[in-house]
């Protein structure tokens, strides 16, 4: 009897490469075991390794190493996912006039960030850090503190984040105000915000970092504000003029502040804004509730997944603009 020649299976397609820049700890990723070669880079590699990688997860979102990797020579990731919320960090030129698509982590800090100024804001109202220094001297000093229902908030950036944090602070009473890029209906534009910032009790930074951004809160509009208005600030360090800010605290420009993320992060030992009278400082925490880092691996595993089945990614950036376009 004559055998036929067996047909030879077809060899698997080759797993896409997958390279993180490495942050401790590193993230969990097992539904891709398989389905994807995992390799790692920190700063001193990620140049190297970049031309070898079809995907880039920026894990270490601190790291300013894919702005200057990416120039560099041969293939580059066809997308390259940052597990954060900004993305100014890796954008420079080169990467955004390539045909890369960039995802964040949009979504993930929305509902924390919003809880976190709701405490900042009552903190300040009921005027808790001065409560909290009183008790470790044991002084018992009788004090007024102020109501939150009835005030006016001007929250700037209306993303997610923004509109989280303005319906949390509505829930407590606040009359919230929205700014944005540009107007549209529940948002005003940049016209306004001097009248809204004029009026404000709270003003809270949760905008991205964007040329049009960057710097504007200086000293005009700390001089634009009521002297009893507070400003929280959770977007993007460089959004405010630091030294403009500590000398609207000094002078009494405005009653208080609190903020989150700094122009350069640790914020050191030396710096003027430990002592800056009346500023709330926290280490760029107010998105990093118990197990965030899970949340944000679980997140880049779906959107592999949508990548991989050749569906279209969410929370695709706007390169040119520095953020997620909303709907």
């Amino acid at each position: 009897m004559t055998s036929s020649a067996s047909t030879p299976p077809t060899p698997p397609p080759t797993p896409p490469t997958l390279l993180v820049l490495d942050a401790d700890p590193l993230p969990r990723l097992g539904r891709l075991t398989g389905r994807v070669r995992v390799e790692h880079a920190d700063e001193a590699t990620l140049a190297e390794r970049l031309p070898h990688a079809d995907v880039l997860l920026v894990w270490d979102f601190t790291s300013r190493a894919v702005r200057q990797a990416w120039p560099g020579g041969g293939p580059r990731p066809r997308w390259v996912h940052t597990a954060s919320a900004g993305v100014d960090h890796l954008m420079c030129p080169e990467l955004a006039e390539s045909d890369t698509v960039v995802t964040n982590a949009r979504g993930v800090f929305d509902e924390p960030i919003a809880e976190y100024v709701a405490a900042l804001v009552l903190a300040m109202a009921k005027d808790l850090p001065r409560t909290l220094e009183l008790q470790r001297e044991r002084t018992w000093r009788h004090r007024e503190s102020q109501r939150v229902a009835g005030t006016r908030a001007c929250v700037v950036g209306s993303g997610p984040i923004g509109r989280a944090i303005a319906g949390t602070l509505e829930a407590l009473g606040v009359v919230p105000a929205l700014v944005g890029r540009a107007p549209r209906p529940g948002v005003h534009g940049p016209d306004d915000l001097d009248r809204l910032l004029s009026r404000a009790d709270w003003v809270i930074a949760a905008a991205p970092l964007t040329e049009q951004t960057r710097g504007m809160f200086d000293a005009r509009r700390f001089g634009v504000m009521q002297p009893s208005a507070r400003f929280v600030n959770v977007g993007r360090g460089q959004l405010v003029v630091e030294e403009a800010l500590a000398e609207a605290l000094t002078k009494h420009w405005i009653a208080g502040a609190a903020l989150d993320v700094f122009e350069h992060e640790p914020l050191t030992p030396d710096s003027p804004l430990w002592q800056a009278p009346g500023l709330i400082v926290s280490p760029h925490m107010s998105g990093d509730t118990i197990g965030w880092r899970d949340e944000l691996a679980a997140q880049f595993v779906e959107l592999f997944e949508h990548w991989e089945a050749g569906r279209p990614l969410p929370n695709v950036v706007d390169k040119k603009r520095g953020y997620v376009p909303g709907h």
